[in-house]
C-alpha cells in the first residue's frame, strides 16, 4: 500500500506559503493563486489515520470539482482548473471562519444531540416527533466556527455569528441563499442516482474582488451524508438503519475496535487488506454519486506526476 500520498513537500514558482489540513494541502502562490493537493489521508473524530488509502484523493478531488461545475450556474467558485486528477487550481479567497452546516434529516450530531431530549440546535428548532433519520419539515442550517488545525469545530447559533460580528449580516443572507440552493441542486442530483443527499456541509470564502464564492470540496463522501433511497422508508417504518454512502463505515470500524479519537485510546492497527476493502468502497461511492465508472490514475510515482502537472500548468497560464 506504498502507492499513497499522504503528505507533500512541493516548491512550486512564486510559491509563498503552504497550509496543512486534514486532508488536504494548499500552496499559495504570489498570493493570487491556491494550489490544493487531494491526498490519500484518511480522517475521522478529528484524528489522521496512519495509513493512507489507495485514490483516495483522486476521488474526492473529482466529486469535488464534478459539482462545483454541477453548480457553478447558481453559484460561483473558486475553482480555475484540474490539472491533476488529485489536484485543483483556484483564486486565493478570504475564507469566512464559520461552516455552513444543512441538514435534511435527522441524522449524525443532530439526531446525537435530539437522543438527549435537546430539541434546538444552533437556534434552530426541532420538532418534538422525530425519530432518528426522519426527514425534517424543511431544511435547517446548523453552522459551526471554522476550528484551528486540530482543534473541534463548535455549533454556533446564527444569532452569535452576526452579535459577535463574525460575519456581516449582509453577507449572512448570501452565504443563507448560496446554502440552501446548493443542498437543492444536490438533492435534485442525488434523487437522479438513486440516492438521498441527508446533510452536508459547505465553506465559502470572498475573492480580493469582494466576491462570495464556494470554495473547499462539495457533495464528497467526507463532507456529507448519503442513503439510499431505495428502501428508505420501509426502513424507517421498521426503525432499522439506513444504507449509507458515507465515511461512516470507518468511523464504525474503529468504534467497534475501541477508538473514537478519546485521550488514551490507541488507534486500531490498519491492516493492507483491510486498507484495500476502504479504497474500494470509496471507489464504490465514487460510482454512485457521480454516476460513472472511476478511471484509476497512474499512482505508480503520485508526488512526481503532481509536480510534473502543477508545474506545466503554472507555466502555461
Amino acid at each position: 500500500m506504498s502507492n499513497t500520498i499522504t503528505t507533500t513537500d512541493f516548491n512550486f514558482p512564486n510559491q509563498k506559503s503552504v497550509y496543512r489540513g486534514k486532508v488536504r494541502e494548499v500552496y499559495n502562490i504570489n498570493n493570487e493563486l491556491l494550489v490544493m493537493v487531494a491526498t490519500d489521508r484518511l480522517s475521522a473524530f478529528d484524528v489522521v489515520l496512519p495509513k493512507g488509502i489507495p485514490y483516495k484523493g483522486q476521488i474526492l478531488n473529482q466529486i469535488a470539482t464534478k459539482f462545483m461545475e454541477l453548480t457553478e450556474d447558481i453559484v460561483p467558485n473558486w475553482l480555475i482548473a484540474t490539472p491533476d486528477p488529485n489536484v485543483a487550481v483556484g483564486y486565493l479567497c478570504e475564507p469566512f471562519k464559520v461552516e455552513m452546516v444543512i441538514r435534511g434529516y435527522l441524522s449524525g450530531h443532530a439526531a446525537r444531540e435530539y437522543a438527549l431530549g435537546k430539541r434546538e440546535i444552533c437556534g434552530v428548532k426541532m420538532p418534538d416527533y422525530l425519530k432518528e433519520n426522519d426527514k425534517f419539515p424543511e431544511a435547517i442550517i446548523t453552522p459551526t466556527t471554522k476550528a484551528d488545525n486540530g482543534e473541534h469545530d463548535a455549533d454556533i447559533s446564527r444569532e452569535d455569528i452576526l452579535s459577535k460580528g463574525i460575519v456581516s449580516e449582509e453577507d449572512y443572507l448570501v452565504l443563507e441563499k448560496f446554502t440552501r440552493d446548493l443542498f437543492q441542486r444536490g438533492t435534485e442530483i442525488a434523487a437522479s442516482r438513486g440516492l438521498i443527499l441527508v446533510d452536508t456541509k459547505y465553506e465559502f470564502g470572498k475573492t480580493k474582488e469582494g466576491v462570495i464564492v464556494l470554495i473547499d470540496e462539495i457533495h464528497t463522501p467526507d463532507s456529507s451524508r448519503y442513503f439510499y433511497a431505495e428502501g428508505y422508508q420501509e426502513r424507517q417504518n421498521k426503525g432499522e438503519e439506513q444504507k449509507q454512502l458515507s465515511k461512516e463505515f470507518v468511523r464504525r470500524w474503529l468504534i467497534e475496535n475501541g477508538f473514537q479519537g478519546l485521550e488514551g485510546q490507541q488507534i486500531p492497527n490498519m491492516t493492507d487488506e483491510y486498507i484495500e476493502t476502504v479504497s474500494e468502497r470509496y471507489i464504490e461511492l465514487y460510482e454512485n454519486i457521480l454516476g460513472e465508472k472511476f478511471v484509476k490514475a497512474d499512482i505508480s510515482n503520485i508526488d512526481e506526476r503532481i509536480e510534473k502537472n502543477v508545474l506545466e500548468y503554472l507555466a502555461n497560464r
